[in-house]
């Protein structure tokens, strides 16, 4: 019998702007600095496919006026090296300053295209695109939990950014179809699922997980019954004219997973908890997916903050997953960890501007910013390699991830467990486990 096909495995880079501190995470941890050494450090890892941040926010200073240096120099030496951006053009909330309202400013929608197109215009030869960046987790966290600028509230705030903003983005889909007609468009956003302790809390479950295809369904123009739960409550809240929205173009469905997203609702209260003690698999819930939309499914975002054998073994199940789910007839085109090097300020969710580096990368940062290697850099590359998952090794997880992903333990019983290797394990360190705890709890969406 022939071996499966492995999957094709991802880099990518985290580069969100924080307007309020006009700072973004890629300067934060160096990137920006080290870029060149960074994209070596990932072709060296045996990965040619990479998503990559376009900054708008340091493009378009003033209004029409871009400066495409910095990106020409990137863009252009991983053309030279080999490597294929999937450029992401618009990351969360990383728009020029000048736009004081952010997503819900008026100038939005004209801004946003123009840019779009003027890059188009200067990089013809790119072969993959994401036009932005998780617009369901955008919106909900600008518009309806006030996290992010403009700092709205409730569903008319989600909605409110929702019609400012998506109709431009599908129009942005269409344009590229002309532009840029030999590349594909990598829809991504997170990939969720919901479930009820209690039959009172089995009406919230039922919204939130009519919610999580909401933007989709609309982006590809699929019908949208009135009695859905979140439909019929966007109708109510004057969802209006974003019910009218012209269709975009979709070729690749990117899904970011996290522990995060699998969620178990509590009570009539509408109480949840993240990272629920009885989760689905992810094969099942990439496969919800590919049965809704009938697309190409990429994981294009998965990590877990914790010490470097935690994420290696975090990487051993969500490949595993992703290979149950390619086995059982989804199209799988790609598996992404992100970020490739750790991340900063996630902790505060992007709140607070204080370099605090958060344990998520392949690559994890010392303290002066250096790219340090350890097993989970050494599992990534098995992996990126065509290795599959079950050659991965399984490192026990360590606290306190061992108690978050405690629910996940009886998927991963199968496997043949070691300790982590000895320079990774941090015995009788509370605090680092409480400050690593903490990081976790405070990103939780």
């Amino acid at each position: 019998m022939t071996a499966p096909i492995p999957i094709p495995f991802l880099g990518g880079f985290e580069s969100t702007y924080q307007p309020a501190f006009d700072v973004d995470v890629a300067e934060t941890t160096g990137h920006i600095a080290r870029w060149r050494a960074d994209l070596d450090l990932l072709r060296a890892s045996g990965v040619s496919v990479l998503r990559y941040p376009i900054r708008w926010h340091r493009i378009e200073h003033q209004p029409g006026r871009f400066d495409w240096a910095a990106t020409d120099q990137v863009l252009g030496y991983a053309r030279d090296s080999g490597l294929q951006p999937i450029v992401d053009l618009l990351h969360h909330t990383s728009y020029p300053r000048w736009l004081k309202r952010g997503f819900a400013d008026r100038r939005f929608p004209g801004a946003y295209l123009r840019y779009v197109d003027a890059f188009a215009r200067r990089y013809p030869w790119i072969q993959t695109y994401t036009l932005c960046n998780e617009p369901f987790t955008t919106f909900l966290l600008c518009g309806q939990e006030g996290v992010w600028p403009p700092h709205l509230r409730g569903l008319k705030g989600f909605l409110t950014l929702a019609r400012n903003v998506f109709p431009a983005v599908a129009e942005a889909s269409r344009r590229y179809r002309e532009m840029l007609p030999n590349a594909r468009h990598v829809y991504v956003d997170t990939c969720e699922g919901h479930s009820a302790a209690t039959p009172d809390a089995q009406p919230h479950a039922a919204y939130a997980n009519d919610r999580r295809f909401f933007l989709l369904d609309l982006f590809l123009g699929r019908p949208l019954a009135p009695d859905r739960p979140f439909v019929a409550a966007a109708r109510a809240a004057g969802a209006g004219p974003l019910l009218e929205l012209e269709p975009g173009h979709v070729d690749v469905l990117g899904l970011d997973y996290y522990a995060h997203t699998q969620w178990l609702w509590l009570d009539a209260a509408g109480r949840g908890v993240m990272s629920s003690p009885q989760p689905g698999t992810l094969a099942s819930l990439i496969g919800e997916y590919w049965d809704r939309y009938r697309l190409p499914c990429a994981l294009t975002e998965t990590n877990i903050r914790g010490f470097a054998s935690d994420r290696a073994s975090w990487l051993k199940y969500t490949l595993e997953q992703c290979e149950l789910a390619r086995d059982a007839g989804v199209p799988l085109v790609g598996y992404c960890w992100f970020p490739f090097v750790d991340s900063a300020d996630w902790d505060s969710l992007l709140r607070r501007s204080s370099g605090n580096i958060d344990p998520v990368g392949v690559y994890w940062l010392d303290r002066q910013l250096e790219r340090r290697p350890s097993s989970m850099s050494a599992s990534f590359a098995m992996a990126a390699a065509g290795a599959p998952a079950a050659r991965l090794p399984a490192y026990r997880f360590q606290p306190p991830v061992s108690g978050w992903l405690e629910g996940w333990l009886p998927q991963m019983s199968h496997w043949a467990w070691q300790d982590p290797p000895p320079a990774e394990v941090v015995p009788g360190s509370p605090r680092h486990a409480a400050d690593v705890e903490r990081q976790v709890r405070d990103a939780g969406p």
